[in-house]
């Protein structure tokens, strides 16, 4: 069974296609190629596994790729800079089509450059992790990272297609499927309690790779990031309310070093230390804070930071963020399981006293 959603951006609108065996299916790219050059994107991971398949979806056009080492600590601008190398030894003119095969590493990368290369081209995102799948591939957010700031750099560049192929799942490693799980998490404290509750009594099936359970969460999670999106594109407002967890866990990763902590296993910290402070502003209570804390455990993640990450680093860390606005920062919290929002005001001894105790 496959499932097919569309992103609402008007003249940029996009499907995302949901389903087992898609990678393969020439159908599904070629309404979404202007041209005849195709340079597909990914890394030594995944290319031994998917890049044939994905070859053969292409018969018939100039195909070429590129290879990427595998991991966050590559996300860099050097590395960035071979899919430039690639495209320019090759010749690649204003029509060809980029394809991000692989997770949100190289989706994030295969995005930015086709945001730059001669000032923007096409690009499908053919996601192949559970977080690329539920997030990261849909919404058009690119970029790299920096060492002071993770995905400082990028463009809002929304991809042609969606290609979202669940039988790859089969080959994810289990810490992989858990971090994925964090961004599911996410939607449902954001905005649908009903999901939450779902996941709450299905994460077994989940972790065991049920394949309905899996197709069903996929399809939640881009339904509600594609309502988020359509909404608010580039971020001005209600689309803040997806980075839940996100201005913590960026700080972790930033501190431990891209690739330490997998980006689900930050945002699952993350998410129970916005909850922590949640409870600190009144909103929610105790019983609410050790429900997000025992369903981020159950998915398989961590729920307390590096016990060397003092409050002043944190502080540190998150002042170079995204939602900082005026020099102030914005944090995303919950009002209640299921209903999110954006807020600066938050007093900063409430905020000292939850990353005090993140670590503990």
């Amino acid at each position: 069974m496959s499932w097919s959603l569309t992103v609402a951006l008007g003249a940029r609108a996009y499907p995302i296609h949901i389903g087992s065996g898609l990678l393969s299916d020439p159908d599904l790219y070629r309404p979404h190629l202007l041209g005849s050059q195709v340079m597909v994107v990914t890394n030594e991971t995944v290319a031994p596994l998917y890049l044939e398949a994905v070859r053969s979806a292409l018969e018939g056009y100039q195909v070429g790729e590129v290879v990427l080492p595998d991991g966050e600590q590559y996300k860099t601008m050097e590395v960035w800079n071979r899919i430039f190398d690639a495209l320019l030894q090759a010749r690649f003119g204003r029509d060809c089509t980029l394809v991000a095969l692989g997770g949100g590493v190289v989706g994030d990368m295969a995005g930015f450059a086709a945001a730059c290369y001669q000032r923007g081209v096409g690009f499908i995102q053919v996601p192949t992790t559970l977080l690329a799948q539920v997030d990261s591939s849909v919404g058009g957010k690119t970029g790299i990272n920096h060492p002071a700031g993770k995905n400082m750099i990028g463009a809002f560049h929304q991809p042609r297609a969606v290609i979202a192929d669940t039988s790859t799942l089969a080959t994810l490693p289990q810490r992989e499927l858990s971090a994925g799980l964090a961004e599911v998490l996410k939607y449902g404290l954001i905005r649908d309690a009903t999901f939450l509750s779902w996941l709450e009594t299905h994460m077994a099936e989940l972790l065991a790779r049920d394949a309905d359970a899996l197709a069903y969460i996929i399809r939640r999670s881009c339904e509600i990031k594609a309502e988020i999106v359509a909404e608010d594109e580039l971020e001005a407002g209600q689309r803040a309310l997806l980075n839940l967890g996100h201005t913590f866990g960026h700080a972790i990763e930033t501190a431990t070093g891209y690739g330490t902590w997998l980006h689900g296993e930050a945002v699952g910290v993350g998410i129970c230390m916005a909850a922590d402070l949640s409870a600190r502003m009144g909103w929610l209570t105790d019983v609410d804070v050790e429900r997000v804390r025992r369903l981020v455990a159950s998915a398989g993640l961590p729920v307390a930071a590096p016990n060397d990450l003092s409050a002043d680093r944190f502080l540190e860390l998150m002042a170079v963020d995204k939602k900082v606005q005026d020099g102030r920062l914005r944090l995303v919290l919950l009002q209640q399981p299921g209903d999110a929002l954006v807020t600066g005001d938050v007093d900063p001894n409430l905020l000292r006293a939850t990353l005090d105790a993140a670590a503990s």
